[in-house]
């Protein structure tokens, strides 16, 4: 690892956290801020939300739903069709299938619990940060499910197979194992190499694919069969 690598993984995690409940929302950036993240802004309606995070470019938004003004999942909407688009990682007390759902459909790369404890929310915030889908323990088993249910609805037009994109063959095996679940941790010491080599693949991956996010990766993956290999 050189010394630019060591820099960029010192960098402390800039982190949004919105939230209409003044006490939660403070406790919540408190608790972040005491593991060493840098808490940028704060907010506590859907709008303040949007003009802020385009304001302040969090690395990642810690979101709650259930918002004045505009629901979580559309703030989700709007800022990750955005450049630079922030992670979300949702925060909410609701564990209800649709919103999951919703959030995920929306752009969320992680939705956890407000159950959880102040650990598992930083190391949330952390594993979001670097790419990684964080759900509450059975919430992940519930959203790949839902994209196998699509990917075995009518598929899209597609282009013409010979015109598809060629990977790699290692582009291909980390692709698998994204589908299968595995965190870019996991992938990393399964094939014996970094993790920001697995970013790399997955970023060269989503460019060739014209895909826009993880989400989207596994879904590709799955209407091909790739987790079942």
């Amino acid at each position: 690892m050189n010394e630019h690598d060591t820099a960029a993984e010192a960098a402390p995690v800039r982190v949004m956290v919105v939230d209409d409940h003044p006490m939660w929302r403070d406790a919540v950036a408190r608790d972040l801020a005491a593991a060493g993240c840098e808490v940028v802004a704060t907010a506590g309606d859907g709008p303040q939300a949007v003009r802020r995070a385009r304001a302040v470019r969090p690395e990642v938004l810690v979101l709650d739903l259930n918002l004045p003004g505009m629901p979580g999942a559309q703030v989700c909407r709007e800022l990750v069709g955005s450049d630079p688009a922030p992670r979300v990682l949702v925060l909410s007390a609701s564990g209800e299938h649709a919103d999951v759902l919703e959030a995920v459909k929306a752009g969320a790369t992680g939705y956890l619990l407000k159950s959880a404890g102040a650990e598992e929310l930083i190391d949330a915030v952390r594993r979001t940060a670097a790419g990684d889908p964080v759900f509450t323990p059975g919430l992940a088993g519930l959203v790949l499910g839902e994209y196998r249910r699509l990917a075995a609805g009518p598929a899209p037009a597609a282009p013409d197979e010979p015109t598809a994109p060629r990977l790699t063959d290692r582009e291909t095996e980390v692709l698998r194992l994204v589908a299968k679940g595995l965190s870019y941790k996991q992938i990393a010491e399964r094939l014996v190499i970094s993790h920001r080599t697995v970013q790399n693949h997955v970023q060269n991956t989503l460019g060739k694919l014209q895909l826009h996010n993880r989400v989207e990766l596994v879904r590709y993956a799955i209407e091909r069969g790739l987790d079942d290999e």
